[in-house]
Order: structure tokens, then sequence, then C-alpha cells
């Protein structure tokens, strides 16, 4: 029915956004803390390795790795900023966040602007998100099994009471968002290499907010519901293709509906 190339692409889709789920996973699953604005991390990671690849002519994991770096150093400025901030603010900080940077790119000659920026180098392949995923749950499994894991999961049950017993609520806080804001900028990475070009329109709000339904999907707290979040979400409008602007609406429906059974 699907050719093996079809399939493959949507893998590497599903990898994508595999990787900005996982880290929405620890910040809001595993820490308490829900953001709309992880596309534009995303968008961070993905222009700046494009312009490594493209402009410096970077080996593309030097590029995909300082993508990271970029979306960590903006995750601590935004972060010290609205971690301080409690519930929907810090919803709403991160979302204005995710548009602001959709814009400046947007405006931004060097990055291609409005019209976009095309030429990336096409390197992604299935074997190199495969192996890059499954580095990420390993590493995300092991933190969250460890000291600082169960120190994010206290804050997120009562900050409070885990600032009572001495643990540094804004340290863990930032610690979660950075991780985040990393994972997301290696998915965005992997996504412009795939693609090989890109547009700012790829990171609307709709676009965090597909990747924030992943994570309540799957289940609050759950790496495998994270796996099965992105896995599920991504081919369900690929399988409403066929029917253009009404493949959303039963996408939506499917999502209203499972997540009610």
């Amino acid at each position: 029915m699907f050719s093996w190339f079809y399939i493959e692409g949507i893998l590497i889709i599903v990898g994508v956004n595999l990787m900005v789920v996982l880290g929405l996973s620890l910040l809001t699953g595993f820490t308490g803390l829900f953001s709309f604005g992880h596309a534009g991390f995303m968008a961070i990671g993905a222009y700046v390795s494009a312009i490594c690849t493209l402009n410096y002519n970077m080996p593309f994991l030097v590029a995909m790795v300082i993508g990271a770096i970029a979306a960590m150093i903006m995750s601590f400025l935004i972060g010290y900023f609205t971690l301080g901030l409690k519930g929907d603010y810090f919803c709403i900080a991160t979302l204005g966040f995710g548009e602001s940077v959709r814009l400046i790119f947007d405006n931004l000659d060097f990055f291609g602007g409005a019209r976009g920026l095309s030429g990336i180098p096409m390197v992604t392949t299935f074997p190199m998100v495969l192996v890059i995923c499954i580095i990420a749950v390993i590493a995300i499994t092991l933190l969250i099994h460890s000291r600082h894991g169960r120190n994010m999961i206290a804050i997120r049950e009562e900050e409070l009471a885990s600032q009572t017993i001495g643990i540094n609520v804004f340290k863990y806080k930032m610690i979660s968002f950075a991780i985040s804001a990393a994972f997301a900028a290696i998915g965005g990475a992997l996504y412009a290499h795939y693609l090989g070009y890109l547009q700012p329109l790829m990171f609307q709000l709709t676009k965090s907010t597909e990747l924030t339904i992943m994570v309540i999907f799957g289940g609050l707290g759950s790496i495998g519901g994270s796996v099965i979040g992105a896995f599920v979400l991504t081919f369900i409008p690929e399988l409403f293709r066929a029917f253009a602007s009404w493949r959303l609406v039963f996408y939506g429906a499917a999502v209203i509906l499972v997540m009610i059974t």
C-alpha cells in the first residue's frame, strides 16, 4: 500500500517529534512545567545547525551540537526571568517566546527571512535518527531514575515541601528547562537536514501545541508513553492525508476519542 521510502520518511518525522517530546516530557511530565514555546527551541536548533553546515561547511553532528548549545543558552536567559512564575504565567511566557523566535527568523535575511532557507545538506537518515532517539531515551531514563530526577519529580508533586527539605527548586527547574531545550534543538537540526529547507511558518504555535498534545496523549510522567504518543500522533495525520483539509479535523477527533476512552 505504501512504499518503504514513504514509510521511512514518516518514521524520520516520528524520530524528530520524539526528540522534542522526550524533552517536553522531562519538563512537563516530570518537573511539572507546561511549555507552549518548544517550537521556538526547535527553530533555533534547526536554523543554527543549518547555517553551520550550509555557510561554514561544518560536519552535521558538530552543527547539531552547536544548535543544541544555542538553545540551552537561550533557555538559561529565558528561564532566569520566567521560572519564578507560577502555573499558567510560565506557560504564557513560553508561548510568547516561541512566537517571538519565529518572528525574529521571519525578519532576518541572514536566516532567509520569510522566503525561507534552502540548499541545506540533506544528511538526516533513518538509522541516524533511530540511534539518536535510542540514546536520548536511555539518557532520559537514567536521569529520571537518578537523584536529580527524583528531585525534579518531588518539585512536580509539591514545590514548597521540596524547598523545605533543601532541594534547590530554581536550579532543578533550570536544568530541566535547559535539557528540554537541547532535545528540541536536536530534533530541529534533524528536521532541517531531512527536509533541506526551512521556513519560519514551520514553527508556529500549532507545532508547539501538537508536541504538547503528544506528551499528554502518552501520559504525563511516562517515557514509554512519550514514545507511543509521538509515534501514534505522527502517523494519524498521514493516514488522513488523502482527505486534505479535513485530515486535521479527523486527527483532532481521534485524539479526543483516545484520551477519553
